[in-house]
């Protein structure tokens, strides 16, 4: 009879316990005294910088009829990608920044969440329909204008954000219809793994779902990544003198953001399934951070730099204002 009562009331606290939570505490915060007005400059003067170099750009690729090429269109869609992924960060990474009580409501916690899971999406297609414009325009040339018409664009375009979109509400609506035993997530953002982790239930199914969803994001575009480069090295290799220039001018870049990318995501990825607490809490901070703040700043200074045509725009505009 006793065993019977214990266990009534075990399962009466899971009960209560487990009702949804109204509101996360972000614990990764520090208290960082007057210098909290430091970092709140430096964390606006990069977002306006974001918003101000991938702006210029999309400006820059939609006026310009000289730019209106298949490369240039998945360009800008990256650098929509990143003013959203950026929106999704910042605006709440700065009001905490300010505040001295680290709480973010339950439905703008799951938003974020929601947010910045499609920007990786979207980012990581994006790079993986640009290697694959590479390999056309390089490989095969006399076909590239058959093959890159106008509908597969806006067909590689769609399934660069749809997709991700579907996979990211899928596992958000997953992770909403849980019961949670505690609201802190150990990190200054939210995100699907910590919300995940707060589980009162067993979460078998939906981190099964999560590392299958995380690995065919992964794998299936790294394969054609890797297949479009080795035969890309091929014909740098067996080409011509200005094979070999086009292939390093338009490639190095993408390769540079991809790099980039992979580094901060892997580092993310690895943090959220590890324990990490080993090393020192401002170093996984930056790091968490990492993925989300410097590739929106790469990669317009990056395709500005190097590609010619936006390069040639971008200082007649400058001294055009001159």
């Amino acid at each position: 009879m006793n065993s019977v009562m214990t266990a009534l009331r075990s399962k009466r606290r899971i009960m209560v316990n487990s009702t949804q939570a109204s509101y996360f505490t972000l614990a990764a915060y520090f208290d960082t005294g007057i210098l909290k007005y430091l970092f709140f400059m430096i964390v606006i003067s990069l977002y306006i910088l974001i918003v101000c170099a991938n702006l210029l750009l999309i400006v820059i690729i939609c006026m310009n009829r000289s730019l209106h090429e298949p490369m240039y269109i998945f360009l800008c869609s990256l650098f929509v990608n990143e003013l959203y992924g950026s929106t999704g960060l910042f605006p709440m990474l700065l009001v905490q920044i300010l505040s001295d009580i680290h709480t973010v409501s339950a439905p703008f916690c799951f938003l974020q969440n929601m947010v910045l899971f499609c920007y990786g999406g979207v980012e990581y297609l994006n790079l993986t329909v640009m290697s694959y414009d590479r390999y056309l325009a390089i490989c095969c040339p006399l076909q590239y204008n058959t093959q890159m018409t106008s509908n597969k664009i806006a067909m590689l375009i769609a399934l660069t954000w749809v997709c991700p979109l579907l996979l990211c509400i899928v596992m958000t609506s997953l992770s909403n219809s849980l019961h949670l035993c505690g609201n802190i997530i150990e990190k200054v953002y939210c995100d699907n793994y910590s919300i995940v982790k707060l589980a009162c239930s067993d979460t078998t199914i939906n981190n099964i779902y999560g590392l299958f969803i995380t690995s065919v994001s992964i794998f299936c575009p790294l394969i054609l990544i890797f297949y479009t480069y080795i035969k890309i090295l091929k014909i740098c290799f067996s080409g011509s003198k200005q094979t070999r220039q086009k292939a390093v001018s338009t490639c190095t870049p993408h390769l540079a953001s991809l790099l980039n990318f992979s580094f901060g995501a892997c580092f993310e990825i690895l943090q959220s399934r590890f324990n990490m607490s080993n090393l020192p809490n401002i170093l996984r901070i930056f790091l968490s951070l990492y993925w989300l703040t410097c590739q929106p700043v790469f990669n317009p200074l990056l395709y500005g730099i190097n590609m010619s045509k936006i390069r040639i725009i971008c200082k007649s505009l400058v001294f055009a204002e001159m």
